[in-house]
């Protein structure tokens, strides 16, 4: 079961169930950026960058799909090549800003241009740009889907009441952000950050044994028999 509590999975169902009594929707999968998940319409895919929290700037994607049922938002960014990146980054430091170019040493805790500080702390920093936005926070917890771990939240938007549910994740080295956002009054998009599954570089589905660590060894992982297409 990928949630943390039986509440919470028993709410998942019955907003699935009544999601699907509403429309058909799409069983979305990218093998580029190793998720699946289910949208409402067949999303749309943007390029576009992310800036970390020291300011490199990585290359990231955006699925969105938007319909009656409410505006939904994959961002994938790419933190694999973000020690070169970041070293690069950190030639242009003045001379003496540790703050900014970091420490030499792979073995410090920054990293050079602190690559490493910017990995082991994105999902917070990105937990950190969703409680900037012009919302109340309704509820925020830890979670794992398939035993990846990450935060999930609930933002009421103070313009218009509308509601948006988030999940955060960090896998194989990409930050994910999954949202979606319902008009006020109607049920949370809760099913949607939920329902995520992961794929590896194959396309197959995996599911792991045991908790997901970013940063720590991969634990084992059960594949599914057939990639997706």
């Amino acid at each position: 079961m990928r949630l943390v509590s039986f509440p919470a999975a028993a709410l998942v169902v019955v907003l699935s169930v009544s999601a699907a009594a509403q429309q058909e929707y799409v069983e979305f999968a990218s093998r580029r950026d190793g998720f699946t998940i289910i949208f409402p319409t067949q999303p749309s895919v943007t390029e576009t960058t992310f800036k970390t929290q020291t300011g490199t700037v990585l290359p990231a994607r955006v699925y969105t799909s938007e319909s009656p049922a409410g505006r939904y938002q994959v961002t994938v960014a790419d933190y694999t090549n973000i020690h070169q990146l970041a070293t690069d980054k950190a030639k242009d430091c003045p001379p003496g800003a540790e703050t900014c170019s970091g420490t030499e040493s792979d073995v410090s805790s920054t990293g050079r241009g602190y690559w490493k500080a910017d990995i082991s702390g994105a999902t917070i920093y990105a937990t950190y740009l969703y409680l900037q936005r012009d919302a109340k926070l309704a509820f925020m917890g830890w979670a794992t889907m398939d035993l990846v771990e990450g935060t999930l939240m609930n933002l009421v938007n103070n313009k218009d009441k509308s509601v948006t549910s988030v999940g955060i994740y960090m896998h194989e080295n990409k930050l994910y952000m999954f949202e979606g956002t319902r008009p006020a009054g109607q049920p949370p998009s809760d099913w949607f950050q939920q329902n995520v599954g992961w794929l590896d570089p194959d396309g197959y589905p995996i599911r792991y044994l045991s908790v997901y660590h970013q940063g720590y060894p991969r634990p084992e992982f059960r594949r599914g028999r057939t990639p997706v297409q």
